[in-house]
């Protein structure tokens, strides 16, 4: 008989403290250190909103595409993602499964198929929303509307 099955999760980073009494030279103007640091801190309020569910950051942006974008097709997907094929094909496996979306064939196309959530994925996606806003938004509560407004902005030049 073989072990019961549980979701496999990878633990969150640990926060990538500064450390009083260290010269981090060159470091602290690389926007790109300052980055991963951040990054690690988002991602770990990311972790404590969806701990208990099998969810991870791609999944997540995932179900998001789907649920803003009803009808996407698979390529579309990966695509938005940055993903192969393969892996874009291995979400929606995923999601399928989980019965949180479905494939449908396309109206005006019959050879098309596109991505909807289902009654179950809205449900989630609406919880998980809701959970990763508020837990990022405590994480970040330092910075104000406008700053985040403006570190977005920022952000969304650099990622071009």
């Amino acid at each position: 008989m073989g072990k019961p099955s549980s979701p496999i999760r990878s633990r969150a980073p640990a926060p990538i403290p500064y450390v009083a009494g260290v010269d981090y030279d060159v470091l602290d103007e690389l926007i790109g250190y300052s980055l991963r640091r951040a990054q690690v801190a988002m991602f770990m309020a990311f972790d404590g909103a969806t701990r208990g569910v099998d969810i991870t950051p791609p999944r997540f942006t995932a179900l998001v595409i789907v649920g803003a974008n009803p009808g996407i097709s698979q390529t579309t997907l990966g695509q938005a993602l940055g993903i192969a094929r393969s892996g874009a094909m291995m979400l929606t496996d995923w999601m399928a499964g989980r019965g949180l979306a479905e494939r449908r064939q396309h109206r005006d196309d019959a050879r098309a198929w596109g991505l909807h959530l289902t009654g179950s994925g809205e449900q989630l996606m609406r919880k998980l929303k809701r959970r990763v806003l508020e837990e990022e938004r405590r994480r970040a509560a330092g910075v104000s509307a406008a700053e985040r407004r403006k570190l977005l902005a920022l952000l969304k030049k650099l990622a071009r």
